[in-house]
């Protein structure tokens, strides 16, 4: 029986931690199967098992598999930094021609106002409440509240850690560029 691609790529975590938080993601499986396959080819065996254990023997094959993941995470940073750039440049087109950005307008005063309701709901149902619908009601208004988050940090950028990575991201894109 094959080995579950998912656990296979967790026990490569040990070589790389990031490998963890892809796997958090929406697709686990694509991401483990991605895993798995740099490990692949790092090592040169096809059964995940082996690879593993092979990483584990070869320091070298370890810093190599490092690499290869470390490559991996700037190019979905790189892609993450794309697809924001090409947000913001939607948006700086838009007010340059006279419009606005309804939607993310709509968006924005959505999230603010369902927040504003959560919160008021708690406080004035708080009694009636059973403490299951108080966990639902503050998760959803949590969920709000990152909404409102992301869209300030659309808007305004984030925070001075991230902007470093942003640039050295940008940099680094720059550079491949004009290789």
């Amino acid at each position: 029986m094959a080995f579950p691609i998912i656990a296979a790529a967790l026990g490569l975590a040990g070589f790389a931690p990031v490998i963890a938080r892809w796997l958090e993601g929406n697709q686990p499986e694509g991401a483990a199967a991605k895993v798995v396959d740099i490990a692949r080819q790092v090592t040169g065996v096809i059964d995940p098992m082996e690879a593993i254990q092979r990483l584990q023997e070869d320091k070298d094959m370890e810093a190599a598999f490092q690499k290869a993941i470390l490559k991996k995470e700037a190019e979905i940073e790189l892609a993450l930094l794309k697809d924001r750039q090409d947000a913001r440049l939607r948006d700086a087109t838009l007010i340059r021609t006279g419009r606005s950005n309804l939607r993310a307008d709509v968006m924005v005063i959505a999230a603010a106002v369902a927040l504003m309701l959560c919160l008021a709901s708690l406080t004035y149902f708080s009694q009636e409440l059973s403490g299951e619908a108080v966990g639902i009601i503050s998760t959803i208004a949590g969920i709000f509240g990152a909404c409102l988050k992301d869209a300030y940090t659309f808007e305004f950028g984030s925070s001075r850690g991230s902007k470093q990575k942003d640039d050295t991201v940008a940099a680094a894109l720059r550079e491949r560029n004009n290789l």
